[in-house]
């Protein structure tokens, strides 16, 4: 089997097209949470705060070689938990809507009733307690 034939069969797997659109997915879902967190999250934490960029917050610890400032970026760290909280509270919602959903369309069975016991099983039964019973 050749190379190109291998490829050929492992890419038109189902889990490779399921794998590529997951990816493609998430990374529309990606530009949606990051507009979310940037476009409506930070500037009514900056309205709260007073400052809505936290980018530029953090102490100076030092002076580069240039004569630029060296800046511990405390402000990036805050604007990353920021929304790594909201991406991972965003992904519990969907993932709890989708099993929702699944809940929904795929209903557990009925208990099936428990048919009556062979012939054989009654017959004996039937002799243990008449023996029980002597």
């Amino acid at each position: 089997m050749s190379i190109i034939s291998e490829f050929r069969d492992f890419a038109i797997k189902g889990n490779m097209i399921d794998i590529a659109v997951g990816i493609i997915m998430g990374a529309a879902f990606g530009t949606v949470i990051n507009s979310l967190v940037g476009d409506l999250i930070m500037p009514v934490i900056g309205l709260a705060v007073g400052k809505a960029d936290f980018s530029n917050i953090g102490p100076v610890i030092g002076t580069m070689a240039d004569g630029k400032p060296l800046v511990w970026a405390i402000g990036k760290f805050i604007n990353a938990a920021i929304s790594f909280l909201t991406i991972a509270f965003a992904v519990f919602m969907l993932v709890k809507a989708v099993n929702h959903a699944k809940s929904m369309v795929m209903k557990p069975a009925a208990p099936a009733t428990p048919s009556a016991p062979p012939r054989s099983e009654v017959l004996l039964v039937e002799i243990r307690n008449a023996l029980v019973k002597k």
